[in-house]
This record gives structure tokens, sequence and C-alpha cells, in this order.
């Protein structure tokens, strides 16, 4: 085709070709530009939704600190939140690279969707850091935390919150298709729960919404009947709470356990109040401060080497340096110890009026 139009307007193509060539060299000698800057460097930043509280309270901040950080309080994190829609992210990987960003940090809302908008920012020369989910195509770095490992804490989890009551009716609340974290999560739950409970209904929420899976769990309440299930694995808190509302409105007084993810503030006070059994414990702090270094190291040119020492194999990469960072499951027993601890939560936060009684009992004070 290119050829047929060289044939038919070579005058023309030759001042497209011209303008193309000058704008090249426009961007080469900005990459240029940007390469001495050292430590001046403008970090991209795309995260997948704002429903999930872990994103905006903690992940963007941490990762701004962590950049101010490692460049001398140079360093700017650009940022754009996709709103669980693919096609807003794709398009802000475009602004991103028109915005010269030096590196991009990528949660991706769909991984497969992104393929093609991270060949392009690989194209610009921009490296990509795929954060805490593996995205498609050419990434240079990644970090997560040990995704079937989630599942494994949660299942086993559950099973021992059954008691080995025989016969155990479960619902499975799984994540989006579209997240390539839930198929782990979903993998590592059934290496415990098979073979030890019975799997009444089981559910690939859209979009992780906590609204689908209040849906989802009317739905399974009327196939199997509200007397008759022992128990709910929930991939995220998110969608614990939408289990939760639905159990409650169908009249059943004595919640069954429920799992989560995140450690999100409204779980942390389920879990003080009895509604919800446990949650995984992800050190955010950890995860976004490695995405900053990985993002830092990355636009200066320099190699991960030790500091992601793991490989992760995606289906159109292999070997991507990686950083794997360890979970913890909370429950009631260990809030002192993880949340409390690592100042994501204060006491005062948890144990609202609502929630002192409850707080009182377990000593949080």
């Amino acid at each position: 085709m290119r050829r047929a139009a060289v044939a038919v307007a070579a005058t023309a193509m030759a001042v497209s070709l011209a303008a193309c060539g000058s704008a090249k060299e426009s961007g080469d000698k900005a990459k240029e530009s940007g390469a001495k800057k050292g430590d001046d460097l403008k970090i991209g930043l795309l995260l997948p939704e704002n429903e999930t509280a872990r994103y905006e309270k903690f992940d963007k901040p941490q990762i701004e600190k962590k950049v101010k950080e490692l460049t001398d309080g140079k360093g700017e994190v650009v940022y754009a939140n996709a709103k669980q829609d693919a096609s807003t992210q794709n398009q802000q990987v475009d602004t991103m690279i028109t915005n010269g960003v030096d590196a991009l940090i990528v949660d991706a809302v769909d991984a497969k969707a992104i393929q093609n908008s991270v060949q392009k920012a690989k194209d610009e020369g921009i490296p990509i850091v795929a954060f805490d989910r593996l995205a498609e195509g050419p990434i240079d770095a990644y970090t997560s935390f040990d995704n079937e490992e989630v599942g494994r804490v949660q299942g086993k989890a559950l099973v021992e919150a059954l008691g080995g009551k025989k016969d155990a009716q479960i619902v499975m609340m799984n994540g989006a298709i579209t997240d390539p974290n839930a198929a782990f999560y979903k993998k590592g739950a059934l290496s415990e729960l098979k073979g030890k409970v019975k799997i009444g209904k089981s559910y690939d929420t859209k979009e992780w919404k906590p609204v689908n899976a209040n849906a989802n769990m009317d739905g399974a309440i009327s196939a199997l009947g509200k007397d008759k299930i022992d128990g709910v694995y929930s991939a995220n808190d998110g969608m614990a709470g939408g289990i939760i509302t639905a159990l409650k409105a169908a009249g059943i007084t004595k919640l069954p356990p429920v799992t989560g993810q995140d450690a999100e503030l409204a779980a942390v006070q389920r879990i003080v109040a009895g509604e919800q059994f446990m949650s995984v414990y992800k050190p955010y702090p950890v995860e976004a401060s490695a995405a900053a270094e990985m993002a830092v190291k990355l636009a200066k040119g320099e190699k991960l080497d030790s500091f992601a020492a793991d490989k992760t194999d995606s289906a159109s990469a292999k070997g991507v340096p990686s950083k794997i960072i360890p979970v913890v499951s909370l429950t009631k027993d260990n809030i002192k110890d993880t949340v409390l601890k690592d100042g994501i939560y204060t006491v005062s936060e948890i144990c609202t009026p609502k929630y002192k009684a409850a707080c009182d009992k377990l000593g949080l004070k």
C-alpha cells in the first residue's frame, strides 16, 4: 500500500516522510534531553479503578512518595485512573506517550486489551512496569504478590473456619475474568477447597463490583437455600461487603464465614464485628515502593539485577524481572500486628463508635 501511495503521490509522501523524520528527531532529542535530566524524571502511573480503596488511598501516595525520595525531590508522577474501562486506559497510555513520560507504571484493567498500548509505549522507548497485575506485551518489569498464595491463604482459612464440618457447602465469588490475578486466586483457593467442601455455586464477578457480587449472592441464596450455605469464598473485600449485605437481607442472622482480600478499612471493621471472617493483608507500601523503584531505575537506564531477582512469564513475554511480595492472613487475632503495626490504619479509624465495644473486646485501644 505504501509503494502504491509513493507511486501515485511521491511528492506528498516525501513531504509526509520529512515531517515524520522531523517528529522522530524531536522525539529523539526529547529522549536525549530526558536522559540528561538525571533525577528530573516524569513517571506515568495508570491505575485501573477507584472502587477498591487501596489504589488511591495506599498505592498512589506511596508511589509518589517513593519517586520523590529516589529523585531528590525532582521526580514527578503523572497520574490517571481508568475507572474500570479498558478503552479509557488505552487512551491514557497514548496521553502518557504524548506527554513524554520517562517510564510507565501500569495496573491493567484488562491484561490482554492493553497489549497494543504497551507495545506503543515500548516502541517509543518508554520502559513499562506492570504493577499488581501482569499486563500482556513487552513489559520490562513486574511487581505483585504471590497471587496463588493469596488464594491458598483464603481457602485454607475458610476450611479452618468451617471446623471440619462434613459436607459443608460454600459459594465461590471469584474476581473478574479480565483480571489475570483472579485466575491465580481461584486456582490457589481450589487447591485448598477441593475434596474438603462442596462448591454449591461459583461465580466470576464482572468488574469485581460489590453490586455484582451482591446480585450473584442473591442468586446463590435462591438456588441453594439460605440455610444451606456454610461459608463463602470471596476473592476480595469489596465483594465481601456486597455478599454480607445480601446474606443479611435474606434474613440470615448467624452469618457464615466470609473471606476477603485487601484489608480495606470497612473489611477490618467487619472482622472486628464478627461479620467477615478474614481478609488477606498485602503490604501495599512494599509493593508500591518496588514499582516506583523499578520505574526510576529503568527511566535512568539502570539494570534491575538483584532488586528484581524473580522471573515471571506471561502469554507474551518470558522471564520478566519481577519482585514478588509475601502476604499475610488477617483475622481479628492479628490486627495489632499487621495493619496497626504497619501504620495502615489507626485505632481511631477502625474503632469508631459503632465498633468501639467490639474493639474493646479485642483489646484494640
